[in-house]
């Protein structure tokens, strides 16, 4: 398996590549100035020395020790026919009186005169004829005669110039290359100390510490754009988690209540039929009663079971009948029912005006009856409800209050719970519902995009509060 490099080890490599590649090319660009400017400083004494000979050989004729005397030791000069014979040669001597002469070719062509007619010459650089020589500057110019003057300088200085300046470039390159890995080493750890403190949270976080945080998401800089981001992930992920153990609390406390609502109505048929089996059924008023008993348990488990089927398909987000609704209608549908089912409390409708919204007529009227429902479920007997039906701004409102012995603020924050109940001294007589009515009413306010808001007034009654978005009209309708 390929082992893959740190991004530490990377940006190392890197800096250092760019370091030595921008050192090289100086060294390349100081040792090729350097050169040519030597080299242009022999040109120019070659120069001066042509012309120093040419004029001692138009007085004195072939070059001797006297023609090149008064020339910089080393200097060689060679006088060549037109026929490229060799008529003179003069010089080559340095400081250790050695002989030095260049090797040159046969016959030197190429010379022109960069200046105009009259100077036809050439530079060039020729090898040593001796060996271990450094080399000559060479320059090659046409006589009047047609024959050639070769003035030649050794190089030994210039190279010498030039070797020491590739020994200091490599000791300076060295020594950079050196001084820049490690201020890059140091630089990248203080750069990528950010995210060592991005991989000890995220360790921190993988532990279970889910509020711990990324450090420096305040920061302009790349690093602090990704603690930003890790931050605002871990936010939501923690959000997320809460939500999901949010959800499961209310699953378990939702199947822990459905059975316990359940439980009751299962027992009470099973003591029935077992009252049956140890012969009610051969005692007509006995029998009479257990299966009377059997009907009232098993329609309390059938409205149970309505009731946590509607939720659920709620909960799923399956979409309800969209229609026109008009509300006073439907509100008065239902405190006519109330009364009906109920004479004890006596309930009135306030409208002034229609009012219509977009939803489902079937379940807006259960809002309305579960509403109605509770009122008699958990006040006693003569206590007055009104019905109010209105408009707010672009919303519809329905306004349910009753008179009451009201609710606490904490009662009035969990009464949309499913299966919470209120103190039993505000429970039916008989016994308490499923504590599934108001969770209801809220379901389908909230899948007709409204909301529902229960008012606490302790010994002053309660308000329940709907609000519907009201039913768009077209401007030409």
């Amino acid at each position: 398996m390929k082992r893959q490099l740190s991004l530490r080890t990377r940006l190392l490599l890197a800096v250092g590549a760019v370091a030595l590649v921008a050192l090289v090319v100086a060294d390349l660009v100081t040792y090729s100035s350097l050169r040519s400017f030597l080299y242009d400083r022999v040109d120019q004494s070659l120069e001066s020395a042509h012309f120093a000979v040419e004029k001692a050989l138009e007085r004195n004729g072939p070059p001797g020790e006297t023609t090149v005397a008064a020339l910089a030791p080393g200097t060689y000069v060679e006088v060549r026919a037109s026929d490229d014979s060799v008529t003179g040669v003069s010089g080559g001597r340095g400081y250790d009186d050695e002989e030095r002469s260049p090797r040159l070719p046969s016959r030197i062509t190429g010379l022109v005169d960069p200046d105009g007619p009259g100077d036809p010459h050439r530079y060039f650089t020729a090898e040593s004829a001796q060996r271990g020589g450094s080399g000559f500057r060479v320059r090659a110019s046409v006589l009047r005669d047609g024959g050639q003057l070769i003035v030649a300088m050794p190089l030994d200085d210039t190279k010498a110039t030039l070797r020491r300046l590739v020994t200091i470039e490599v000791l300076v390159t060295l020594t950079a290359l050196v001084v820049a890995v490690a201020l890059g080493w140091w630089l990248v750890r203080v750069g990528l100390r950010p995210l060592e403190d991005v991989e000890t949270t995220a360790a921190a976080i993988a532990d279970g510490e889910l509020d711990r945080r990324v450090p420096g998401d305040e920061a302009r800089t790349e690093v602090g754009r990704l603690a930003h981001a890790l931050n605002t992930m871990l936010e939501r992920i923690q959000a997320a988690f809460r939500e999901r153990d949010a959800t499961e609390a209310r699953l378990r406390r939702f199947v822990a209540d459905a059975s316990h609502e359940l439980r009751t109505p299962v027992a009470a048929v099973a003591a029935y039929a077992e009252l049956f089996e140890r012969g009610a059924n051969d005692r007509p008023a006995d029998l009479a009663r257990v299966m009377s008993g059997i009907r009232v348990e098993t329609s309390r488990m059938g409205e149970l079971v309505d009731d946590l089927l509607l939720l659920a398909r709620l909960d799923e987000g399956r979409p309800l009948e969209q229609e026109p609704v008009e509300l006073v209608s439907i509100a008065a549908q239902a405190v006519d029912a109330a009364v009906a089912v109920g004479p004890g409390w006596p309930a009135r409708l306030e409208a002034d005006q229609p009012v219509e919204v977009s939803g489902d007529t079937a379940r807006l009227r259960q809002v309305l009856d579960n509403l109605l429902s509770n009122v008699r479920a958990h006040t006693p007997e003569g206590t007055a409800v009104v019905v109010r039906v209105g408009a707010a701004g672009d919303s519809a409102e329905i306004e349910v209050t009753d008179e009451g012995p009201g609710m606490t603020n904490e009662e009035a924050s969990h009464v949309f719970e499913r299966f919470y109940r209120v103190d039993v001294s505000r429970s039916r007589r008989q016994h308490g519902g499923a504590g599934l009515g108001l969770a209801i009413v809220a379901a389908i306010v909230e899948a007709h995009g409204g909301s529902v808001q229960a008012t606490a007034s302790p010994d002053a009654g309660a308000t329940f509060t709907v609000h519907l978005p009201l039913l768009a009209r077209d401007a030409g309708s």
